[in-house]
């Protein structure tokens, strides 16, 4: 069967940067096995597969491993792919997922993603994970991800992963996010996830669910400027709306091109 297929790097307006997703259009949707298995083979963070209900997008999320229950560059990425390069007929997409309906706004060269909010409780942290850090943080959280808070960015540009000590932990479906007040932006952040072809998230949407309120909470302020301090860099527009966050972003499609799963 040939498919079409997209590569975009999301929340960036550069190539080379933000977080790169692959997206595949689909008439119906083929055995879980076979999409895990495109996923590997497109060896990035996400690949996103979606149907075209007419009203609504069905959209789900592959990692290389496993199905992710929600991810927000790969969704930005679709929301491009069908605005920018499928000629989509609507600025307002509303996506059926894991997490529910997610609604993305495209205004002026940005992408708004509505995604649910996850507050952090605070935790303690597990050993592994105070072993797998080079410096350890001041405070513990948890909601689906780890949020490892730091004193400033600088702590958050020179955290080292001893990757054989991380990976002894199972976080699936989630991660690690270790973050600061920002110096340049209100602030920023790194994402780890154990066991993964991908140590390091370049743009990690879904964690700023968690970081949207946390911030918004700690900083007074509802309207919020983000920077993921990944190699690749990600910019991200963010608002927290009490139960719902908003996350916004622009992108960049790298390549399009067909694949055969057969």
């Amino acid at each position: 069967m040939k498919l079409e297929l997209y590569q975009i790097d999301a929340f960036t307006d550069e190539l080379f940067r933000g977080n790169p997703a692959c997206v595949v259009p689909l008439k119906e949707w083929l055995p879980d096995e076979t999409l895990l298995k495109i996923a590997m083979e497109n060896a990035v963070a996400e690949t996103a597969f979606f149907i075209d209900l007419g009203s609504r997008i069905h959209l789900r999320w592959f990692t290389p491993e496993i199905e992710m229950d929600l991810c927000g560059h790969a969704t930005l990425a679709t929301a491009h792919c069908l605005i920018s390069v499928l000629n989509y007929n609507r600025n307002e997409i509303i996506f059926e997922t894991k997490s529910g309906d997610l609604k993305v706004t495209y205004r002026d060269g940005l992408y708004y993603l509505d995604f649910p909010s996850r507050m952090p409780s605070p935790s303690s942290l597990p050993d592994l994970i105070s072993k797998s850090l080079n410096i350890q943080p001041k405070e513990v959280f948890k909601s689906r991800d780890y949020v490892l808070v730091y004193d400033n960015e600088d702590d958050i540009r020179n955290i080292k992963i001893d990757r054989q000590i991380f990976d002894q932990i199972n976080l699936d479906p989630g991660g690690v996010i270790v973050t600061a007040k920002g110096d340049h932006s209100d602030f920023v952040s790194r994402y780890f996830t154990s066991q993964a072809s991908i140590l390091e998230d370049p743009v990690t949407g879904s964690a700023h669910c968690s970081l949207i309120p946390f911030w918004s909470d700690r900083l007074g302020k509802k309207d919020l400027f983000a920077m993921q301090l990944s190699e690749r860099l990600g910019k991200l527009y963010c608002e927290d709306q009490g139960d719902r966050v908003i996350i916004a972003g622009k992108a960049k499609t790298y390549a399009a091109g067909h694949l055969w799963t057969e």
